[in-house]
This record gives C-alpha cells, sequence and structure tokens, in this order.
C-alpha cells in the first residue's frame, strides 16, 4: 500500500457544508475524513492550510480545445495548464472546432492519437450529433463520449451542422436509449430573417441575437423530450451557456414536470453586462450574447434556487487576427469568450457579494458538473471520491493580466479586473500539480472515456 498524506484546514469544502477537518488520502483517494488536528504514526506526511479553503477539485464540463485542426487556437496542453491554474481537475472537451469535428468514432479515435503528455488534468469528451451523422452516432456513443451536443442554429463553422427538430428527435431518442445526456446550444433563428449590420456595435451586435432565439429553441428542445417521454423513454436534455433569463420559467416548469433538463450557465453572463461592453471589442463577443444587468441577476437567482444547475467556462478561444483586435469590426470577428483559467476568482468576487456560501458555489462548479457527467468519483470532498482539490484563498484578491495568463493567447475581455480568491494549488489524484503560481512534477492527467474509467 501506498503512504497515507493528510491535508488540514479550518475551511474543507464538503457535501455537509464547511467544516474544520483532516483529510487522509491513500492510492490518489479519499480514505477518510478527521478531525482537524488528528494525530496517527500512519500518516507519512502532513499539509496543513490553516485558514485556506479546500475545495473539491472543479469540474468544467464545456471547454473548446480545438485540437487536432485547430491547435494554433488552443491545445490540450495550453488549455490543461491554465485550467490546472484556475483549480479545475477535470474538463470535458466540445466537439468541434477541431478538425476533423468529433462526429464519429474515428475522429475521436484521431483526438485521442494526439493527447500524448499533454494532458495536466484528467480530460473527456463530448461527440457531436448533426444533420448529417445520425447513422454514426451508435459506434460514437459506445467508444466513450459522454454524450453529444447539437446545435439548433449554424454552429459557426459549416462541418458541424446543425439539427431541425426532427433531427434533434432523432438524436436524442438513441441518446435516451443509452442513458446520456444530449446538450443543445438553443439558439433559434426566425426563416427568412434578414442579416443586420453590426459594425463595431455591441448594442447592435445583442440585438441580432435577441432572447426569443433562445427561449425558442429551449420550447423546440422541451417538445422533443416530452414527445420522448410519451414513447416511455427518459430523455436528458441539457441546456448549455443559458444566456437568456426570460427562459427560466418554461424551464422551472420543465423541471417541476419531471423532466431531465439541465441547464449551465457561464461567469462571462454572470459578471459581464451589455451596459458596460465597449464597442470595437470583440473580446466580449460570444453566442448567446452577454445580456443586461437586469438579466444577469435573474440568472444570479436562478442559481439560488436551483433552476440553473451549474456553472461551467465555455471556454472558446481563436487567434488574435479572428478577434480583429485592430480593426474593432465585431460583426465579422469570431465569438467566444477565453478566460479558462479565471472562472473560479470571477465567479466569487460576486457571489459573495450576493449572499452565496463557498459550500454553494463548490456544488454549482464541482459537484453538479460530475453529476451531469456521471463522474461518481469526483465533485466532493468526501470518502470514496478522488483527492483532487483547489487550495483556495478567498480573502485575497489579485488583478487578471496578460502575463499571468496560461491558455494560449493572451487576450481575454476580463484582463484589468480586480477579483476575489486566490488559486494557491491544485491536487489531481493525492499529488499537487500546481503551487505558487507554478506547475510542479510532469503532466499526469487521465484520458476520461464514458464507462471505461
Amino acid at each position: 500500500m501506498s503512504p497515507i498524506i493528510q491535508l488540514k484546514s479550518h475551511r474543507v469544502v464538503t457535501p455537509e457544508g464547511e467544516i474544520s477537518a483532516s483529510i487522509l488520502v491513500q492510492d490518489k483517494m479519499i480514505i477518510a475524513i478527521k478531525p482537524y488536528d488528528y494525530i496517527s504514526d500512519t500518516i507519512s506526511k502532513v499539509f496543513d492550510y490553516s485558514d485556506k479553503v479546500i475545495l473539491p477539485g472543479l469540474v468544467d464540463s464545456h471547454v473548446h480545445v480545438n485540437e487536432p485542426g485547430r491547435t494554433d487556437w488552443e491545445g490540450f496542453d495550453t488549455a490543461t495548464h491554465a485550467a490546472c491554474a484556475g483549480g479545475i481537475t477535470t474538463v470535458i472537451d466540445m466537439p468541434l472546432n477541431c478538425i476533423p469535428v468529433t462526429i464519429t468514432e474515428q475522429a475521436l479515435a484521431e483526438k485521442l492519437a494526439v493527447l500524448d503528455d499533454k494532458l495536466w488534468i484528467d480530460t473527456g469528451f463530448w461527440g457531436g450529433a448533426t444533420a448529417d451523422n445520425l447513422a454514426d452516432l451508435p459506434a460514437l456513443l459506445d467508444a466513450g463520449v459522454f454524450g453529444v451536443k447539437s446545435f439548433t442554429i449554424h454552429s459557426g463553422i459549416d462541418e458541424f451542422q446543425a439539427v431541425n427538430e426532427a433531427q434533434l428527435l432523432a438524436a436524442m431518442r438513441k441518446l435516451a436509449e443509452k442513458g446520456l445526456p444530449h446538450l443543445i446550444h438553443a439558439e433559434l433563428e426566425p426563416e427568412h430573417n434578414k442579416p443586420a449590420s453590426i459594425g463595431s456595435s455591441y448594442q447592435s451586435f445583442l440585438k441580432t441575437r435577441p432572447e426569443s432565439w433562445e427561449n425558442n429553441a429551449i420550447a423546440m428542445v422541451i417538445r422533443v423530450m416530452q414527445q420522448l417521454e410519451s414513447e416511455g423513454l427518459k430523455p436528458h436534455a441539457h441546456i448549455v451557456h443559458l444566456s437568456s433569463a426570460s427562459a427560466l420559467p418554461m424551464i422551472k416548469q420543465a423541471k417541476s414536470a419531471g423532466l431531465k433538463l439541465t441547464v449551465e450557465t457561464c461567469p462571462h453572463y454572470l459578471v459581464l453586462a451589455a451596459e458596460e461592453i465597449p464597442d470595437g471589442k470583440a473580446t466580449y463577443k460570444c453566442c448567446p450574447p452577454i445580456r443586461e444587468t437586469d438579466n444577469q441577476q435573474k440568472l444570479w437567482q436562478a442559481l439560488k434556487d436551483g433552476v440553473i444547475d451549474c456553472i461551467v467556462s465555455d471556454h472558446s478561444p481563436c487567434t488574435p487576427q479572428l478577434k480583429n483586435l485592430d480593426s474593432g469590426d465585431l460583426e465579422n470577428a469570431w465569438g467566444g469568450i477565453s478566460g479558462l483559467q479565471f472562472g473560479l476568482s470571477l465567479v466569487w468576487s460576486k457571489a459573495q457579494k450576493l449572499g452565496f456560501s463557498l459550500s454553494e458555489i463548490a456544488n454549482l462548479v464541482s459537484t453538479q458538473p460530475a453529476k451531469l457527467l456521471g463522474l461518481n468519483h469526483k465533485g466532493e470532498i468526501a470518502v470514496g471520491k478522488q483527492a483532487d482539490f483547489c487550495i483556495f484563498s478567498a480573502d485575497d484578491n489579485y488583478r487578471i493580466t496578460a502575463d499571468c495568463i496560461h491558455h494560449k493567447h493572451k487576450i481575454s475581455p476580463y484582463i484589468g479586473t480586480q477579483v476575489d480568491g486566490v488559486i494557491d494549488a491544485t491536487w489531481l489524484a493525492g499529488q499537487v500539480i500546481y503551487q505558487n503560481q507554478d506547475f510542479v512534477g510532469q503532466a499526469s492527467g487521465q484520458v476520461l472515456l464514458k464507462d471505461k474509467i
């Protein structure tokens, strides 16, 4: 048996709340939770974090890594470094914007072939359900993806085709038969919609993606779920990056009716507001867009009420050239927010002012994403879970600068932002992999394949 190590703090966030405790770790797993002052001859090493918070390692189920094929946008090495520095111990990679897109078993195999020595944290994969890959879905699902993602609007790249309602129904039926979640980018553009001129104006861009687009798509998802329920199936649909607060009543009603509908939102919708976004700054451009302060407040309340289940990054990077940083051309700039590394600090800075506890935030950024994925060995500090931890100085603060960014391109709407909460260390499977703003050891993340873990 390997040695037993002990982590102790007066602020350990467990499923029962924040407690003073010692965590005993052996063979990558948590084997016991003891009092803070626990002493034993069986302990080989003690890490006393005193008043720093020990959180479960964060689980980010929405990250665009873009490798292979568009590694100049990001890549597994830089993405997992950035995640590690943000206290994240698990990421799930999206099926686009890599080349090839992950819509076949072969495409997943090509992705798995490029991972050697690149993963600093544990990494899994979503597949895609598109208008043209229904026949390929069974083999893809059996290959180890955690579920699939579909778009109900143009995805931004032609090789990942949007689905209509009939195609969504057919794909979700296959997911329901396998007991896997179907992720939906829920925006529905009206037929014969005339493209509007945006130029460099954020407000003009915002008007081109109204809340009604999200609401109509979510209503369609609910209809599809109801149809499958009438067939005796139990579908699980998951709405990614919810931006529209006006969709919340129908989401709440669907949940109350017993539909397995889960929802995520993202830090950019919770800390940035449309009224404060300058024109000509495409670092703020994403789809669906960042909306107004009143909308944001309703998203926070939905998190408090449990209508929104989790907070994940939707880290969607690209090259600086595609962001039109020089011209300020918002209309033709790539849409996506880069912020993988800073989610916890950004969210905590706002959440504490709204009365959220660290236990509530841990549930939203770790426990619930792990539950979505069926990662039963992750997401909590409890006996039998993997020893993944984020050591967090909740009362310290820092300013986000380009110099501290570990994802590939040093661009982000958050540069210059003062945030509360510093990640002091990250532990993966009982080993320190990041501390004192530096990385420790070598890449030791594991490939996560559904039902093959």
